[in-house]
């Protein structure tokens, strides 16, 4: 449209006229607007596991360039060597000495020798099992003419097939080490020259379980009555189903429990009427609502998701601040031993100052906000653990309770059955539990089935 054109328009069609092209400008600004946060998003750095939850083995590997500087192989210069420590009281000692003279071929083998080296080697005997046979005899009384039938003695039970060690070998297998039925009879065969069915191994791990379930309600009242509560949770697979694993932490006890929800029925159910003093967890919003009087959100994975921010908006200061934050109270937290109470309190008011101040800046970017928002909704949730000695700034406790399970579920592929998970859980709970005051998870297994059957008990053959 000409100038010659406008002039000939009256006021009336001007205005429809200018309207029309404010509306037209207005979508046009919208379309644009759209597209730039359509780019905006593509171009959003891909998640890791430095700004997510994202596991490192699923982090893309780069090929690294063939001509690069290659380290040279060894300890370090200046390291320190360290050696293998001898055994006070070795099985056996070998003398090694000459028995006849290599000059003129004299006996020698009554002569007194000086002690040049010694050196120990460590060995393992052939771990074959061992058979034992149990004869139940019938006796009958000279004086009455009773019969009498003698009791085997514990570990010998006449319906006992395997001992309480071979049992307990191939829960651990199963277990610990997450072998399937077919490695676990193909290691028992080879290492132990045992040949068990993989019906066989099912009636251990049954056995196991069923003793397991029993042993979790004193876990359970552990867990309900402490004060400190560490809980995470992680996907879990149940008859081809998806299927969740909780695990609650504490100092002196650990259970896990796996249902078929992510809510905080499964909380509740756990804890009953018992209220926790202090929740440590990420967000998840089944945690937050967790019966705790307080909260400490894991700190690590709020530096997580602040590196997916310093990612998008490299130039950003907030959310390297509130990193930078985050680490100074989590080395404050370390250091408490070595500073004196004033200045610990020092530090930590510093620390709640700063706090403040970057919570009440002003921030424009989306991904900011939310971080933003979520530390001003739970600001009392961020540094319970400079005010608590027992009570930590992340929830590695539970995440490093639930890494075997995560393993497990990746190696076999989930459970077959209900009852199956929830014996998983129950022998996950004795043996972590059992850890925590010192004992090994083999001899947390083998408690389970009772007295071994070697060395032969007494009251046997």
């Amino acid at each position: 449209m000409t100038q010659d054109d406008l002039a000939q328009l009256s006021r009336e069609e001007l205005i429809q006229l200018i309207l029309a092209q404010a509306e037209q400008l207005s979508q046009l600004q919208a379309d644009y607007e759209a597209l730039r946060l359509k780019l905006e998003k593509g171009k959003k750095p891909p998640p890791n596991s430095s700004n997510s939850s994202q596991p490192p083995s699923r982090d893309h590997k780069r090929s690294l360039p063939s001509d690069r500087r290659k380290h040279k192989h060894g300890p370090p210069l200046g390291h320190e060597k360290h050696e293998r420590k001898f055994v006070a009281k070795p099985d056996y000692i070998v003398a090694v000495k000459a028995k006849t003279c290599l000059n003129c071929h004299a006996d020698m083998s009554f002569a007194e020798g000086v002690l040049l080296d010694v050196n120990q080697i460590t060995e393992l005997p052939p771990a074959k099992a061992e058979v034992i046979e149990v004869r139940q005899y019938e006796l009958t009384c000279p004086e009455c003419g009773k019969a009498q039938v003698g009791e085997p003695a514990v570990g010998l039970e006449m319906e006992r097939a395997f001992g309480a060690r071979l049992e307990a070998t191939v829960v651990y297998y199963r277990q610990e080490q997450h072998m399937s039925y077919q490695r676990t009879q193909a290691a028992l065969a080879n290492l132990h020259g045992v040949e068990i069915s993989q019906g066989g191994i099912d009636k251990i791990m049954q056995r196991a379980g069923n003793q397991a379930l029993h042993e979790v309600e004193p876990i359970l009242e552990i867990v309900r009555q402490s004060q400190v509560i560490h809980s995470d949770e992680t996907s879990s697979r149940v008859d081809g189903v998806n299927w969740w694993e909780w695990v609650f932490c504490t100092w002196t006890a650990v259970l896990h429990v796996i249902r078929d929800n992510r809510s905080v029925d499964v909380i509740k159910a756990v804890m009953a009427k018992a209220q926790a003093q202090v929740w440590v967890s990420d967000c998840w919003t089944g945690q937050l609502k967790a019966p705790a009087l307080q909260r400490q959100l894991c700190l690590a994975h709020q530096l997580r998701n602040l590196q997916s921010v310093v990612d998008a908006q490299p130039l950003l200061f907030w959310p390297r601040a509130m990193q930078t934050l985050f680490r100074y109270a989590i080395h404050l937290h370390h250091q408490r031993l070595r500073l004196t109470p004033e200045q610990f309190t020092v530090q930590a008011t510093r620390i709640e100052r700063l706090c403040n101040w970057l919570l009440l800046r002003s921030l424009s970017p989306p991904e900011a906000q939310k971080l933003q928002h979520r530390y001003q909704k739970y600001r009392s949730c961020l540094f319970v653990f400079l005010y608590r000695t027992d009570v930590e700034p992340t929830n590695n406790v539970a995440e490093r309770a639930l890494r075997p399970s995560v393993i497990h579920r990746k190696v076999t592929g989930g459970f077959r059955s209900e009852w199956g998970a929830m014996a998983y859980a129950a022998l996950a709970s004795v043996i972590d539990t059992a850890e925590l005051s010192g004992v090994l998870a083999f001899d947390a297994i083998q408690s389970l089935f009772g007295l071994p059957s070697l060395p032969i008990p007494s009251g046997g053959e």
